[in-house]
């Protein structure tokens, strides 16, 4: 069995552990929630309104947790642009729903 190595910088491997934690379980419920939503909008054309509630949510919650991980690891994005990055993204998500709500998305 190979012991898993974590290491912090400024806190105690603990919570960064429990940081990690926290983030795959807001994935794994944002992904559930949009499942039931896309179930809801393939139940028939009158609910498109579901389907853009799920992207939405997607680009709130999912995307930008993966990207908070995903990027530092993959690539030597600074912190400013990592930010941005993630913030755009919540922004999107934050606008399909509004404009889902709103706008009309759900007729």
């Amino acid at each position: 069995m190979l012991p898993i190595q974590v290491e912090t910088t400024g806190a105690d491997p603990l919570v960064g552990l429990g940081v990690i934690a926290l983030s795959v379980v807001s994935v794994v419920l944002s992904l559930i929630i949009a499942a039931v939503l896309i179930r809801g909008y393939r139940r028939g054309p009158a609910h498109r309104g579901m389907l853009w509630l799920a992207v939405g949510l997607i680009f709130l919650i999912t995307v930008p947790e993966l990207l908070r991980v995903g990027v530092p690891t993959a690539t030597d994005m600074g912190s400013t642009g990592r930010s941005l990055l993630v913030s755009g993204c919540e922004l999107v998500g934050l606008g399909t729903i509004l404009w889902t709500v709103y706008g009309g998305g759900m007729r």
